[in-house]
């Protein structure tokens, strides 16, 4: 029986300690400045890359994993006897499924499988674990699958946003495009809802914002356990710590993890985004 290796995208933004503890593997999407490309959490980390942001005239874009960056981790896996699962950020926010699939298509006879999370950061990151951990325990790639496809509708995003210029520029808004041109002082409250970016609801002032994602994710959890909950911010570290304390005092999750978002969510999310990002009952 063959040993399964679970790939994800660097949309996931798992802690890379994490990476250590399990056969998980992380392929980078592309970020672009100008005639620029930097691999995603390789070549640019969270930090440098909003200080640039800050400081660069050009503004970046991205491009999905590149077939390249997948057939270099697929074949290394498949020399060492793995078989894989590809956990990866929906295809409503990235095209980089179809990538992953050319690959594949490449080793006909491999054991590959390609899976739609049908979302982003830690909501895709979630289930990329759970999948990560039943192969350490020696699970199959059917029985990994199987994981993933109990994890994928448990789990959620929630997420306030200081302003929606970033991915209205980069066409991910989706239903939050109601949204453009409120006042200031209202901060959008949005939700990754299948595996595309849609509006809830605004509330006025940053920190009721941020309480009210809690309550959010209250509603969604609907009492499920156990709760895996962890952060998502760009460049809001204080309040992303802030949220995770207090969604942990009223949610009471068995696990917690503070996670970032990369710089190539971030590119669309813009800086002070902050959110949840849940999986419950598994």
């Amino acid at each position: 029986m063959a040993k399964v290796a679970v790939v994800t995208d660097s949309t996931a933004a798992i802690p890379t300690e994490v990476f250590a503890e399990y056969p998980l593997w992380e392929a980078p999407q592309v970020l672009i400045f100008g005639e620029e490309s930097l691999e995603d959490r390789v070549d640019i980390q969270p930090s440098q890359f909003y200080e640039r942001l800050e400081t660069d005239p050009i503004h970046p874009t991205t491009s999905q994993v590149t077939p390249a960056s997948f057939q270099k981790i697929f074949s290394k896996l498949l020399d060492d006897g793995y078989d894989i699962l590809a956990v990866l950020v929906s295809p409503k926010l990235s095209g980089t499924i179809e990538s992953a699939k050319q690959v594949k298509a490449m080793y006909p006879d491999a054991g590959i499988e390609i899976f739609n999370s049908e979302s982003v950061a830690m909501g895709l990151g979630w289930q990329a674990l759970m999948a990560a951990r039943a192969a350490k325990d020696g699970a199959t790639l059917a029985e990994c699958k199987e994981v993933v496809e109990k994890a994928r509708p448990l789990t959620g995003v929630v997420f306030a946003v200081d302003t929606l210029e970033y991915l209205h520029r980069g066409g991910r808004i989706g239903g939050g495009a109601k949204f453009l041109g409120t006042a200031l002082n209202f901060k959008p409250i949005l939700e990754i809802r299948d595996g595309a970016v849609e509006s809830i609801e605004r509330v006025r002032t940053r920190r009721k914002s941020l309480a009210r994602v809690v309550r959010l994710i209250e509603e969604r959890i609907d009492g499920r356990k156990p709760l895996h909950l962890a952060t998502l911010h760009a460049k809001s570290e204080e309040d992303a710590r802030w949220l995770l304390e207090v969604g942990c005092a009223h949610l009471h999750p068995e696990e917690k993890m503070y996670a970032e978002v990369s710089p190539a969510v971030g590119t669309h999310g813009g800086p002070g985004v902050v959110g949840l990002a849940f999986l419950a009952g598994m």
